[in-house]
């Protein structure tokens, strides 16, 4: 049975924490309690971590007795996808490869949580390696979506977004390389936030695409969203890509309101053809942000179009220079061989998925020696190309809006078949992550066979602050954030 306090929000479970309305180790064990009950029907988990979290939430209660260092993720049940180191907690990726690989260091993000006083119940599955776009990819289950359990939760953090909308826990870390955090809380009916290349460390996330990873939150509302950023945001020495940039204080500046403030309109964005539930929500949302004092502008970036081209040369040459550290000889799987040549193919012909391995080969082919010019370093221009469109288009307006996804979640093994139509469901996702900018998406809608639909909100770089503001204003004129799943199939 759902104890009632696990309808709440980050915010309001706070207050009653603080208030000494209910304890954290009571909170985390209901949460626990629930979890494993609907585990069965969500599979979002790899990892539960139950010892592990109520030794943290006893400490959580000892610093909410004190009044010191207290913070609104105190005591509070989150959590964290399973590429995200966790000092002595089983870290696989989601990959044969790594099944038994415990790190010997928290990633900066897990440190910042649980200096909050976050606790951690677990570790979230998601598509191997972070590659995929529906969390069917991963080596130890399919994570279903809370709204219908035969349709995919999206990817590859599809194990947190599923996780947070099912109840599972109050909010969650995902990364996000191509629409790897929206494109999930879009098809989850939650919010997710992927933040500015560089706001937030890496360090402890295991690579993917160096230059296109980016870790951020799942909340149920966009405050929620707020407070976790907040709590992993900022400059981190052990990340060179990290910037030195202050954080403000996102939960205040999200309810700044959103009166003056310029949104752009992208037509690339609404091609023809386009699913008609989803062009219709998400214009009615944009409607709905005009009606509350914003004014709209249609902009133009020409260059969008290309992005899913260039996204799936570089982001594959990356993730080939990324992935040849599994080699058998330091951590992870290693199968004996005759020789060591031997022992290198037979470990990664086993210990990687046929997803994993597709990506491996298109980035080494693109690498190759001849073909670098024509796809890689083609590529990279195409990406300067689609930067300068959103500078343009930032002269003129605060933030873009745009539709998630192009579909609501799909049914599984719909896509599994011709990878070409599975990876254009980023189509919407990955020129933000080629840019670097932040983007954030919020629930805007319902498909008629119920299932959510989600707006995109693009921000300037840094500016996740009026992401927030822009998804706040909207969220409290609307009940989409409201609805919950019912975990049935259909």
């Amino acid at each position: 049975m759902k104890n009632e306090l696990l309808e709440k929000t980050i915010h309001e479970v706070s207050a009653d924490l603080k208030a000494k309305k209910v304890s954290s180790v009571e909170l985390t064990k209901a949460a626990l309690d629930y979890l494993e009950e609907i585990e069965p029907k969500v599979q979002s988990f790899i990892t539960i971590t139950r010892d592990e979290a109520l030794r943290r939430a006893a400490e959580a209660d000892k610093r909410l007795a004190s009044g010191k260092d207290v913070t609104p993720l105190t005591g509070v049940p989150i959590a964290i996808k399973d590429l995200l180191c966790t000092k002595g907690i089983r870290t696989t990726c989601a990959s044969r490869m790594l099944e038994t690989f415990k790190p010997p260091y928290d990633a900066t993000v897990v440190e910042k949580l649980y200096q909050a006083g976050a606790v951690s119940v677990g570790k979230t599955n998601m598509d191997e390696f972070a590659m995929g776009s529906s969390t069917e990819t991963s080596f130890y289950k399919k994570t279903k979506n809370p709204w219908n359990l035969n349709c995919v939760p999206g990817g590859s953090s599809g194990g947190s977004a599923a996780c947070v909308s099912a109840g599972q826990a109050f909010a969650s870390l995902g990364s996000d390389t191509g629409g790897s955090i929206r494109q999930p809380a879009a098809l989850c009916g939650i919010v997710g936030l992927k933040p500015t290349y560089g706001r937030v460390s890496r360090y402890g996330l295991i690579a993917f695409a160096s230059s296109l990873d980016q870790v951020g939150p799942f909340g149920k509302d966009v405050e929620d969203c707020a407070i976790m950023l907040g709590a992993i945001a900022g400059h981190d020495p052990m990340d060179s890509t990290s910037a030195d940039v202050p954080v403000p204080d996102y939960a205040a500046e999200a309810k700044k309101g959103i009166k003056g403030l310029k949104i752009g309109i992208p037509k690339e964005f609404f091609p023809e053809g386009m699913n008609r539930e989803v062009s219709v929500a998400v214009k009615d949302a944009i409607a709905q942000l005009k009606s509350l004092g914003a004014e709209t502008v249609e902009v133009s970036l020409p260059s969008s179009p290309y992005g899913l081209a260039a996204y799936y040369v570089l982001a594959p040459s990356e993730a080939s220079s990324n992935l040849a550290r599994y080699d058998g000889v330091r951590y992870g799987l290693r199968i004996p061989g005759e020789n060591i040549v031997e022992m290198y193919s037979k470990t990664r012909a086993a210990g990687f998925g046929p997803e994993v391995k597709r990506r491996i080969m298109l980035g080494t082919y693109a690498l190759s020696s001849g073909y670098y010019d024509a796809y890689y370093v083609k590529a990279l221009k195409v990406r300067r190309l689609i930067k300068q469109d959103y500078d343009k288009a930032f002269e003129k307006v605060d933030v873009i809006a745009t539709p998630t996804c192009p579909n609501p979640a799909f049914r599984f093994g719909e896509k599994t078949g011709d990878p070409l139509s599975m990876y254009l469901e980023d189509i919407f996702t990955v020129s933000i992550n080629i840019t670097g900018l932040p983007g954030l998406s919020v629930p805007c809608g319902m498909s008629k066979s119920g299932l959510p639909i989600g707006l995109q909100l693009i921000g300037k770089a840094f500016d996740e602050a009026t992401l927030l503001r822009t998804a706040w204003a909207y969220e409290q004129a609307t009940e989409w954030h409201k609805q919950k799943p019912a975990l049935k199939e259909e």
